[in-house]
């Protein structure tokens, strides 16, 4: 006759089980840690301000007395400076993504394209550079158009800029 044991094998089947399955969790655990993927869930930021009716964010009412400053058939245009700004990001970006793909490159050229024609018409500067062929005769008009925005007095490359 044998002894019975002391914890039926039931239970340390269970046991053992538990066992793995942790130190398998606990492994996990460990090498999302090491790698850097472990990510901890932040809190949400529960917003205390009541939200604004639909009707004041979708309408802007002009001041009691004053009628809204429009003039009919002119569209408006974006601020000189801020057509300047993005001609600098681009510009900085296409010198950052000569090495990228060719995708994000010509997306990129498209871009400052529009910009620099943008600024071309803001200062009623002349341009060919729709009517350019892509290739050297756009990418000659496309430095002729910079040099001239440059002469009406467009800050087109970044001062922080040299080298």
């Amino acid at each position: 006759m044998s002894p019975d044991p002391a914890v039926p094998w039931p239970l340390q089947l269970a046991f053992v089980l538990a066992m793995v399955i942790g130190s398998v969790w606990l492994m996990d655990l460990s090498m999302r840690l090491f790698t850097g993927q472990a990510r901890l869930p932040r809190r949400r930021r529960t917003d205390r301000r009541r939200p604004r009716p639909a009707a004041r964010l979708t309408a802007r009412r002009p001041a009691p007395g004053r009628a809204p400053v429009r003039t009919a058939g002119v569209p408006q245009r974006r601020a000189v400076q801020a057509i300047a700004a993005d001609l600098r990001r681009l510009r900085r970006e296409l010198s950052l993504v000569a090495t990228g793909s060719a995708a994000h490159r010509a997306g990129v050229l498209a871009a400052y394209d529009d910009v620099l024609v943008e600024a071309a018409g803001a200062l009623e500067v002349p341009h060919r550079l729709r009517e350019a062929v892509p290739g050297e005769d756009r990418e000659v008009e496309r430095l002729r158009l910079a040099a001239a925005l440059s002469d009406a007095g467009l800050v087109v490359s970044d001062p922080r800029d040299r080298g």
